[in-house]
């Protein structure tokens, strides 16, 4: 398959492809990898650089930041669920219609609802969880880089709070640490423990 990506993975410099397939064939599942992790470890940014990486190995994919999908008001359960998966369904099938054939979605995965949801939005996902983890003092760090308005000390406060949940649901298929690591080594990581059969490329 043409395209490749490159980066340092591991300590050593890495090129990477998916392995050759006939994408011209519907598979009989929908790989779904869920980016979660708690605020501030960086979900959006891995999900932005798993896209890059994806469209550089032609691989149908489509990427969703699924709290971009519940801003509006009034809202409608806590985070405004009800809204995010309305809008979900309709994103996920205009994909699929585009010729989608991987689905990435970052966001919070606290419970099975949240799961839940992503069956209910995506016909025969097969979904896999990758909880994202940095120390809370980085997190720290990049909100007080990112807020900077009346939301800073929630968002201080959610990331502890999210820490606990997701300790104890353990809803996650693997971890990747994303603290002091450049970018495109914890995405690497992430496709290659989700075994989206990734192969090395000699340079």
């Amino acid at each position: 398959m043409g395209g490749g990506a490159t980066g340092t993975f591991g300590g050593k410099i890495r090129s990477v492809r998916l392995t050759d397939q006939d994408y011209s064939k519907k598979p009989m599942t929908l790989p779904v990898l869920a980016i979660s992790g708690s605020v501030g470890v960086g979900k959006t940014s891995v999900l932005v650089e798993l896209n890059y990486i994806l469209t550089e190995a032609n691989v149908p994919h489509a990427c969703v930041e699924r709290d971009a999908l519940s801003y509006s008001w009034p809202s409608n359960g806590r985070f405004n669920e009800v809204m995010a998966e309305t809008n979900l369904a309709c994103v996920v099938e205009n994909f699929i219609s585009a010729g989608a054939e991987r689905l990435l979605i970052a966001g919070v995965i606290e419970s099975d609802s949240d799961l839940e949801m992503y069956r209910r939005c995506i016909p025969d996902a097969s979904i896999q969880v990758c909880r994202l983890t940095a120390d809370l003092d980085i997190r720290c760090e990049r909100l007080r880089s990112r807020e900077k308005g009346a939301g800073l000390e929630w968002h201080i406060a959610r990331t502890a709070e999210l820490d606990e949940i997701q300790d104890r649901s353990g809803r996650e298929s693997f971890s990747v640490e994303n603290g002091h690591r450049p970018l495109r080594d914890v995405a690497l990581e992430v496709l290659d423990r989700a075994g989206w059969r990734l192969l090395p490329v000699k340079t």
